[in-house]
């Protein structure tokens, strides 16, 4: 079963003072592209997060955002002693310098100190974040697991259109190849009277050169080979929609051969009726490549 490149999936939780909600998104990508935004200070997670990703992600731009939230609304201060110390130092030997200069300084109040950056420090910085941490990777696997399913419900309507669009080119294929085989005979008469044309209005020509250039022709204009390519890669097509796991640079790849065989068979065609289908063809096989840029 195919699944969309594109996803989203989000929830919240709770633990103790913390709170949190995530957002698990995508987009379509060349290859696996994650940016992961998590709080530093939860030790060890974006790193488990970010394998778990790999693990079950093949391609897309995915995009994961964790916020963190503390519930209580009292938060105790603890002062940075180091900090208050040096402080204090620097105070009196202001004081000390001041008073050589004959200047006196305005009294240093309690406030204009623990003012200074670094001075306090909020209490629940200390706090051991690894119950935190355990509890964010088990609820991350719910949260993959709706993202996953999402992708795969996606996957499969997009399936269910790409099939749509191989059974639109095989059918224009099949087509192709019916106008190709009624043409058959027409470009036979018609290289029979180029040649005896060629013969009764050029003296001294070897007709057998002739009879070559002209089976020449013939063989640059057959396009039984386009017809049998485009009737293999659809046959290929749907066997890649049939299989678990990335497939769509494979389908990519082969959206490239399919069109290819199409301009062969448009040049080629020298048939009116042979090359709108050709043309039809390449309009429903360049719809088939954008759906497939969705595919991971």
């Amino acid at each position: 079963m195919i699944k969309s490149m594109t996803g989203f999936a989000s929830g919240k939780g709770s633990l103790g003072p913390h709170g949190w909600t995530w957002e698990l998104r995508a987009v379509n990508g060349k290859g696996l592209d994650m940016r992961l935004r998590v709080p530093d200070w939860l030790i060890g997670l974006e790193a488990a997060l970010r394998a778990e990703l790999s693990r079950m992600i093949g391609r897309g731009n995915v995009t994961l955002t964790l916020r963190i939230t503390r519930e209580d609304s009292a938060t105790e201060l603890t002062l940075n002693e180091p900090v208050m110390r040096a402080a204090l130092a620097a105070v009196a030997r202001a004081e000390e310098l001041a008073a050589h200069q004959g200047v006196s300084l305005a009294p240093t109040k309690a406030g204009d100190l623990l003012s200074l950056k670094g001075m306090l420090e909020a209490g629940a910085e200390d706090d051991d974040p690894g119950p935190l941490v355990e509890a964010l990777k088990a609820e991350f696997s719910k949260l993959l697991a709706d993202f996953i399913a999402m992708r795969q419900a996606e996957g499969q309507a997009l399936a269910d259109v790409l099939s749509q669009q191989l059974d639109q080119i095989e059918a224009l294929t099949a087509r192709a190849a019916q106008l190709a085989e009624q043409r058959r005979e027409a470009m036979s008469d018609s290289l029979r009277q180029n040649l005896a044309r060629v013969l009764d209005n050029a003296q001294g020509a070897d007709p057998d050169r002739v009879a070559q250039e002209l089976a020449l022709i013939a063989v640059k204009s057959d396009v039984t080979e386009e017809i049998d390519r485009l009737t293999a890669h659809v046959a290929a097509a749907r066997d890649l929609l049939g299989q678990d796991g990335p497939v769509g640079r494979k389908l990519d790849f082969l959206m490239q051969e399919f069109n290819r065989e199409a301009n062969t068979l448009c040049s080629k065609s020298q048939n009116s009726e042979l090359t709108a289908v050709g043309l039809e063809l390449k309009a429903v096989i360049d719809q088939l490549r954008e759906q497939v840029q969705n595919v991971e």
